[in-house]
């Protein structure tokens, strides 16, 4: 069977997201969710019995560039793969299938499901949630946060964040004071509010009727 993952992660290894490529040609609508960012990352391309040329390398290369990969390395099983690769000064590794399937489980392991994170999210970093993501303290603008399901700001939510990353559209974005310069919701993206919030009490961005709406965020008493 033929698949290709590709990792990418930072030096910190604060930041871990892994994905699929399901058809080459389709490299720019993969790349939709990887906004340009200032913080370096390591790119990992793992490929099972499939061959890729040096054209599609090239354009997979050029993608990379505008996401600020700082190294590119290729493990594949492929010989055409990895000639390709050394074609373009990629790191370019050929190892059995079951090597690659084997340092595919090693970082998803290293992925948690629920992530807490205290402190501020600064302009260039990205935080990655598997499942829910809540973050005790401000993510300022050029700042992402994404999780698989909901995302949860006790600060300033002034970023960009995206929820529901697996298509879960019950998924919702919440935080004390929400001024995001992006948000999205699987599928559904809005543009934040031009004007600053005037409430005092937290908000939470939904989806309905395939639009996203913000509303006051109501945490009912247990008692």
């Amino acid at each position: 069977m033929n698949s290709m993952e590709i990792v990418l992660k930072n030096t910190k290894s604060k930041y871990l997201e892994i994905f699929s490529l399901l058809d080459l040609n389709k490299i720019h609508e993969a790349f939709k969710r990887f906004p340009s960012i200032k913080e370096p990352l390591e790119a990992k391309i793992f490929a099972v019995n499939e061959s890729i040329n040096s054209y599609q390398l090239s354009k997979l290369k050029n993608h990379f560039d505008k996401i600020n990969i700082s190294s590119i390395s290729i493990y594949s099983n492929n010989r055409d793969t990895i000639i390709s690769g050394r074609s373009l000064k990629i790191d370019s590794n050929f190892i059995k299938e079951q090597e690659i399937k084997n340092k595919l489980l090693s970082f998803n392991s290293q992925k948690k499901d629920d992530i807490f994170y205290k402190g501020t999210v600064r302009s260039g970093e990205r935080i990655s949630s598997n499942g829910n993501l809540c973050i005790i303290g401000d993510v300022n603008p050029g700042a992402i946060v994404s999780a698989n399901e909901n995302i949860y700001v006790w600060g300033k939510l002034i970023g960009i964040a995206f929820a529901g990353k697996s298509g879960n559209k019950n998924a919702s974005i919440a935080s004390l004071y929400l001024n995001p310069l992006q948000l999205r919701i699987a599928d559904i993206i809005a543009i934040g509010p031009k004007d600053k919030p005037k409430n005092n009490y937290p908000e939470i961005a939904v989806i309905d009727k395939q639009t996203i709406i913000i509303k006051p965020h109501i945490i009912e008493s247990k008692n």
